[in-house]
């Protein structure tokens, strides 16, 4: 190989691995609101299910969710909920802010559905809320913050995402104040 060459494939080496551990996707920070109103779907569900395959090169993890509660969407009892990443085939795919859920546990998720018909969780990490007790409360509902980079959608600076906890009956005010409007409540995030 001549000299010129090895030095290109060499330049080239070192700048791909500087670049590989950059992350691949920053995502836009919605408040609860947006998060809200851009839902096709809007439910309260318990993960009965996965498995994980390919579309084009991504691979992804499908989730069915038994629908327990709905504020938004069509009637069904069950939804096919399309996550990023996962393993298929040999192959694992990890995609920055995609969320982990765990089958036989209970969420409330905000989804949209694409043309294609498919349904993905809304912003991505910032869609969905674990359902848990807490004692004489009732349920409380809550997400953590989320460690992907981030850009606010007014300024397009970045910003940090905030964790989110609240009774679940504080949540169901705050989706039906949201859809009755049809404009941002506030500026929770």
């Amino acid at each position: 190989m001549p000299r010129s060459m090895r030095r290109i494939s060499l330049l080239l080496l070192c700048l791909a691995s500087w670049v590989a551990p950059l992350p691949g996707a920053i995502l836009e920070r919605l408040s609860l609101d947006d998060v809200i109103l851009k839902s096709t779907d809007i439910v309260r569900g318990k993960v009965s299910g996965s498995y994980a395959d390919f579309q084009g090169s991504m691979i992804y993890t499908h989730w069915k969710v038994q629908v327990e509660e709905r504020w938004k969407g069509t009637e069904r009892p069950s939804i096919d909920v399309l996550v990023p990443g996962g393993e298929a085939r040999g192959f694992h795919q990890d995609v920055a802010g995609a969320p982990k859920l765990a089958e036989g546990k209970e969420y409330l998720l905000f989804l949209w559905r694409a043309k294609s018909g498919s349904t993905y969780i809304t912003g991505l990490s910032q869609g969905i809320f674990e359902l848990t007790k807490n004692g004489a409360d009732g349920l409380v509902v809550s997400r953590a913050a989320t460690g992907e980079p981030m850009l606010d959608h007014t300024t397009w600076r970045p910003v940090n995402d905030e964790a989110i906890q609240m009774r679940y009956s504080e949540m169901t005010r705050q989706i039906l104040g949201a859809l009755a409007s049809g404009v941002p409540q506030g500026a929770a995030h």
